[in-house]
């Protein structure tokens, strides 16, 4: 594989954890999902080729491994909200059952 392909792979990995990322802030879950399919599929295709180890993009792993940072980070974020609101629906169905049973 030719140096502009794995520059070519590398771009594209990039983009796609750059959506995610977004995808991630908003309420793009679904459309996340997607997402991560295919940059799995292009994790897998770019693991066997060499590139990662390879010392001239170094600098593009780096901003790699900070975009998945980041994106970890994000999704942590989402699913505590989505914890947290579980939570209160919980205890609102509870305290609506505690209400019926005494009627």
């Amino acid at each position: 594989m030719c140096v502009e392909e794995q520059k070519h792979l590398l771009d594209e990995l990039e983009n796609l954890l750059e959506k995610q990322i977004a995808l991630a802030k908003q309420d793009g879950t679904g459309e996340l999902e997607v997402l991560i399919d295919r940059t799995n599929s292009l994790i897998e295709k770019i693991s066997g080729t060499g590139i990662p180890e390879s010392p001239e993009f170094k600098n593009r792993r780096e901003l790699l491994q900070k975009l998945y940072e980041a994106l970890c980070l994000s999704v942590a974020v989402k699913k505590a909200g989505v914890c947290e609101e579980l939570s209160r629906i919980r205890r609102s169905r509870k305290t609506m059952e505690t209400y019926s049973d005494n009627m």
